[in-house]
């Protein structure tokens, strides 16, 4: 009978510590993970940003590439009025 307590007793000291162990593994596992996800919305954030500016600077070169041909057709226009 004593056998038999001491083995149970043993199964639950055991039982215990291995949850301890665990818990230290998923709150490790989590911090990583978390640490992961920031660096990775922060590499995307960067792209989303580099990519909004190359945007910005193409939009603002094809308007003065379109101002300009707007102002050469309307010189050409002038010109045809006057003849």
């Amino acid at each position: 009978m004593k056998k038999t307590i001491l083995a149970i007793v043993f199964m639950a000291v055991a039982m215990v510590s291995c949850q301890d162990k665990t818990k230290d593994k998923l709150e490790d596992a989590k911090e990583a993970v978390g640490a992961e996800v920031d660096q990775k919305l922060d590499t995307v954030s960067q792209k989303v940003e580099k990519a909004i500016d190359s945007t910005q600077s193409k939009t603002g070169q094809l308007l003065e590439k379109g101002a300009k041909k707007l102002d050469k057709a309307a010189n050409e226009l002038k010109e045809a009025a006057k003849k």
